[in-house]
């Protein structure tokens, strides 16, 4: 089966602003997702630097191609069990 492509942006707003718990998938992930997931850490993704843009709420994480703004541990596991679950249908 394909992994799910977990990118964790970690530039320092979005680090400060919570990626650093998101990077405890490394380490804690649920057991259900845990050999499902490849975790990548992307210096910075940029979504920030435009104010005027909807992009500027952080952190940012991208789960296969779908972005999550003020991504948390909780709405990245959602958003992995949900690919998880479309990819099984």
């Amino acid at each position: 089966m394909e992994k799910v492509t977990v990118k964790i942006c970690a530039g320092t707003s979005c680090f400060v602003m919570g990626a650093a718990q998101i990077q405890a998938l490394e380490f804690t992930p649920p057991e259900d997702i845990a050999d499902k997931i490849e975790l990548v850490e992307v210096r910075c993704m940029n979504l920030c630097k435009d104010t005027t843009a909807k992009y500027n709420r952080g952190p940012f994480v991208m789960v296969n191609d779908e972005l999550i703004e003020e991504a948390t541990f909780e709405k990245v596991v959602n958003k992995i069990r949900e690919v998880l679950k479309n990819k099984c249908d």
